[in-house]
């Protein structure tokens, strides 16, 4: 033994107390240390330690068999590499020993999709994420579709993989294939929707989905913190209107702004951005859909406050089943168009300007008559657009049923001639007609049944996606219900 150096405490195993000239040495058990870990919240940063033969074996064991190599034990915290299912390959990835599923050991911030609504909103896809390990829910055993208002959700810090694919999900895989692509990094997303069967948007937003809401961006903020990451929202969708049963055209815009009110508000106290609501706007089957739900909804479209709010697409071009459902592919393809809306909102970054300029679909505002070349009655339709209009057939724009442009409420049975874009203004439409219309006429697009002849024409500008099933997705205009008003001379 040398001088300045001794042993106070030994065991079998080897010395656990000593001293050396800087003071005394402790060895402690390798518990030890991770609870210590565990105490301080990840917050000590020591080197993982070299496991033992037996240890490795129940390390192993953990796992499950899987092709997995580099184990290590950090903390509460199992590390390793695997070439584990989904498409992301052969990657790292964690699992915490308190409980939870495997996750991606991914780089970057946490990113949470969160979404909220009627019923409709929890239609899912039957499926697992292409990504298993990048796609989550908090691990509360209730997983993407959170709890239809009739429970408040509880507390976690874990994570678990998903039973369904919600839209919130669907918009998860389309971002990680998206990144896949240009060889960008794969972030963790973590996904929920919450419901209610509210019969208004007033009454949504004081229920109980909103306080769940909020619970599931409480829940991502801890998970994230567990991982010792830190935690973001890339958007919040919202997804009810045909639900809205209850009020006007008018109830349901102050009932959307006062929802998105308290989201933004219950989600800056969390210490996040204020967020990008991503909506569709749903025009539903002919017959059954109230001209009310298209005149809230196009209200909502244009004036939504100061909230950064998108609205994504028509449900008109999407395939719907016979209870008025997208299909499984028409799920995906508006998971793609939610995904590319929020991204263009600036959803990855944090712009303070509250006007987004990045993401429009076309709407029409204003339907004027006046006078056209040798008398003809011309109703001009004037738009507001990211960029210059495109007209096509109206059976071309991808749902089950053509759209185009009708006259309601007219007297005299005036007839569409002619439909094309302004030479002089491209972000306007101008529709020759046969003769003046009388009476309360009214332009109805987007929606209903749509005419035969010149009139059946869909509206769009220039973007477009491909979405993953090759299918080239566009900005169709939105839906709308106009009084036609008196412009230049007859």
């Amino acid at each position: 033994m040398r001088a300045g150096h001794g042993v106070l405490v030994r065991a079998r195993n080897g010395d656990v107390i000593g001293y050396d000239p800087s003071g005394l040495v402790l060895r402690l058990a390798d518990k030890v240390i991770d609870d210590i870990a565990l105490r301080l919240g990840g917050r000590l940063q020591a080197e993982a330690p070299t496991a033992e033969p037996h240890d490795l074996a129940e390390l192993e064991a953990m796992l499950e068999g899987r092709d997995v190599w580099n184990i290590r034990a950090e903390g509460e915290w199992l590390r390793f590499s695997g070439r584990l299912p989904g498409r992301q390959g052969p990657r790292d990835f964690r699992l915490c020993r308190a409980g939870g599923d495997v996750v991606a050991d991914a780089p970057g911030a946490v990113v949470g999709i969160l979404g909220i609504g009627g019923p409709r909103a929890a239609l899912a896809n039957a499926e697992g994420a292409a990504y298993p390990f990048h796609i989550l829910a908090p691990a509360d055993d209730i997983g993407a579709v959170g709890h239809a208002g009739v429970e408040r959700a509880a507390a976690t810090d874990l994570l678990a993989h998903l039973r369904e694919m919600t839209h919130e999900a669907l918009m998860a895989e389309v971002c990680l294939d998206w990144q896949l692509e240009k060889h960008a990094g794969l972030p963790l997303f973590v996904t929920r929707v919450e419901t209610d069967s509210s019969a208004s948007a007033t009454a949504l937003a004081g229920g109980v989905a909103v306080e769940n809401l909020l619970r599931a961006a409480g829940n991502l903020k801890r998970a994230a913190a567990r991982l010792g990451k830190p935690a973001r929202i890339f958007a919040v969708t919202l997804d009810f209107a045909l639900e809205a049963v209850e009020g006007s055209a008018t109830d349901y815009r102050d009932g959307m702004l006062a929802l998105m009110d308290k989201v933004a508000a219950g989600l800056a106290r969390l210490g996040f951005d204020r967020p990008v609501f991503v909506a569709r706007f749903e025009a539903g089957r002919p017959g059954l859909t109230d001209d009310r739900v298209i005149d809230a909804q196009w209200e909502l479209a244009w004036n939504c406050g100061a909230h950064r709010l998108v609205i994504a697409a028509p449900s008109t071009m999407f395939a719907h089943d016979e209870y008025d459902r997208p299909t499984a592919e028409a799920r995906r393809q508006m998971a793609a168009m939610s995904a590319a809306a929020a991204s263009a909102a600036g959803a990855q970054s944090l712009k303070p300007d509250p006007l987004i300029d990045g993401w429009r679909c076309p709407v029409i505002h204003l339907a004027e008559l006046e006078g056209g070349p040798k008398g003809a009655v011309v109703l001009r339709l004037v738009l507001r657009a990211l960029g210059d209009l495109v007209l096509a057939p109206g059976d071309s724009i991808g749902g089950d049923r053509p759209v185009g442009l009708a006259l309601d409420g007219d007297t005299a049975g005036a007839k569409i001639l002619s439909v094309e874009v302004d030479p002089s203004d491209a972000q306007a439409v101008l529709v020759t007609l046969d003769k003046r219309p009388k009476g309360e006429a009214v332009l109805r697009y987007g929606y209903g049944v749509a005419p035969e002849g010149p009139g059946q024409v869909a509206i769009r500008d220039g973007w477009a996606l491909a979405a993953a099933d090759g299918r080239m997705l566009h900005r169709w205009a939105l839906p709308c219900r106009l009084a036609i008003r008196e412009g230049g001379a007859a």
